[in-house]
């Protein structure tokens, strides 16, 4: 006979089925798009800008890729495998950097680094110059996008390489070492291949996160898949061309999957960290690798975060309006509603999972948790549609109501947050559940305790970190999406990261340094949580 747990698991297996459906709904709507006949614009389209869509999208993912293995891998490398002054510190530090926002990032420096910024005047003041006499390259291109891009997207490749340089990787370099390769040799031809599926997994992350940025493409007028499917939708108001060109982008997403799942596959790191000695460096060593993890950390977070300090405090003005408190609660109750949300769907779905691991129990969870690899541009282009549809349909069927129920509205938003970030929340809340036993639960079913109870007086209390942190990693994420939010947003409704957009659209980055700084504040969160679950795992 079922058992009480067993039935509610079986019960709960129909909310997951329904969460896989809700999730895959903007993916198969996204493939039928490349069945529907197509129209003069995207005739135009393919005729003209498909092409540099494409090698802009190619080139930029090629050179992001490149740089964050650069950063990611040597400062990996210099933490996982070195011992130096000042190296459990800047272990963490390294990570600083993703809470900046790419397209944060991108305005701080085009405003420092223009012909009329602070940087350039000063130097022509010291130098005695004119301004014909010293210019810089300019930053707003293909080039610019990706050093700004691999500056806040290479802890990816760090924090994997770190761990893997410092297990197996750094085990089987010591071994090498022992048997007479020297240093060069043996990191290029044991340790570095080792590292493969870190190293792998990293990169697919840095490309996934490229191929969905907006923000700093948009800014810099780099004509991508993200900026084209923006300007089709809303520009030219045709939005099965903006369906079409999102597939060709779906093919991306799907490349990059398959990559990270034949990874996934692949060696995993199943040695002890301890067991990997440490190379230790002093004197000139030590100052040279001191200062190549200092470099990205300055780069990716310092600098835009002090910048926008100053901007803030010399517009105090605009920070203390009543508009930009009303646009801090705007985000704040979205992310928090987005946050606790999330969560609660993610926790049905590790219980799934958990109560009953089947193979269709895995499948939908796969299905739902694929959302992460999605572009916040595509998730919106293609939500729209069969939501507006819905909506033509109700307006039709029931007299009373005038005006688009879901379409502009909160709930849509929220719906496409959920799709994109579930995954986020879903990994926090099954590693917790991964912790507690499977004998506590049976202890407990032979004191006849109740599903109720024990999610209330055992599992609740045990995933009560992992909970909040899927939370808390949620509600960051939210705070700084942009592409979803500023296409999907009810009608006069704005967040920081669309009132941030906006200013710096318009080159009023000052105004709107304040709303940016609390975004890169609040990014800093998950990077805390993470140093304090390390240092947690460490100690015990």
């Amino acid at each position: 006979m079922p058992t009480p747990s067993q039935q509610a698991s079986g019960l709960l297996v129909l909310p997951a089925l329904f969460v896989a459906a809700l999730v895959s709904l903007p993916i198969v709507v996204t493939l039928l798009s490349l069945a529907q006949p197509a129209g003069p614009i995207w005739e135009h389209l393919r005729e003209t800008v498909l092409n540099e869509y494409l090698l802009n999208t190619l080139a930029l993912m090629l050179m992001t890729g490149g740089l964050s293995l650069l950063l990611g891998v040597s400062t990996g490398w210099l933490i996982g495998a070195c011992q130096f002054r000042g190296r459990a510190t800047l272990s963490w530090l390294l990570m600083l950097p993703l809470a900046s926002p790419a397209y944060i990032v991108a305005y701080v420096y085009t405003d420092l680094l223009e012909v009329s910024g602070p940087v350039q005047t000063t130097l022509r003041s010291w130098l005695s110059l004119g301004i014909n006499d010293l210019q810089f390259p300019p930053i707003r291109n293909l080039t610019g996008a990706a050093v700004l891009l691999s500056l806040v997207l290479y802890p990816y490749i760090y924090l994997l390489c770190r761990n893997s340089f410092a297990g197996r990787s750094g085990v089987q370099f010591d071994a090498a070492r022992v048997l007479g390769h020297g240093p060069f040799s043996a990191f290029f031809r044991v340790a570095l291949p080792a590292a493969r599926p870190a190293i792998v997994g990293g990169l697919a992350l840095v490309l996934m996160e490229t191929l969905a940025d907006f923000g700093v493409v948009s800014y810099f007028s780099v004509p991508t898949f993200s900026t084209g499917i923006f300007r089709t939708w809303l520009g030219l108001g045709d939005p099965q061309a903006a369906l079409k060109l999102a597939s060709l982008m779906l093919l991306f997403v799907i490349v990059l999957v398959g990559l990270e799942e034949s990874n996934r596959r692949g060696a995993v790191d199943r040695s002890d960290i301890a067991g990997a000695s440490q190379i230790n460096l002093t004197g000139v060593r030590a100052f040279f690798a001191i200062a190549a993890c200092v470099l990205p950390i300055v780069l990716g977070f310092v600098i835009p975060a002090v910048t926008l300090a100053i901007y803030a405090a010399e517009n105090v003005n605009a920070v203390t309006q009543a508009k930009f408190t009303q646009l801090a609660l705007n985000s704040l109750l979205l992310a928090m509603a987005a946050g606790v949300g999330v969560t609660l769907i993610a926790w049905v779905l590790a219980y799934v999972k958990r109560l009953r691991p089947t193979p269709l129990t895995h499948g939908l969870i796969r299905v739902s948790t694929l959302g992460y690899a999605l572009p916040g541009i595509l998730l919106a282009v293609a939500l729209l549609k069969p939501v507006g549809g819905f909506d033509a349909w109700l307006m039709e069927t029931w007299s009373g109501l005038s005006s688009p129920l879901l379409s502009g509205s909160l709930f849509l938003l929220l719906y496409a947050y959920v799709c994109r970030f579930l995954t986020v929340a879903y990994q926090s809340v099954d590693s917790g559940f991964a912790g507690i036993s499977h004998d506590i639960d049976a202890a407990a079913r032979t004191l006849d305790t109740s599903t109720t109870e024990m999610i209330r007086k055992i599992h609740f209390p045990l995933l009560r970190p992992s909970i909040l942190a899927a939370c808390l990693l949620v509600f960051v994420d939210v705070m700084r999406e942009l592409p979803a939010t500023l296409i999907l947003r009810p009608f006069n409704f704005d967040t920081l990261a669309t009132q941030v957009y906006r200013l710096a659209s318009d080159e009023r980055l000052a105004e709107a340094s304040g709303a940016a700084l609390l975004i890169v504040i609040l990014g800093v969160l998950p990077v805390v949580v993470l140093q304090r679950t390390k240092s947690v795992s460490n100690h015990a």
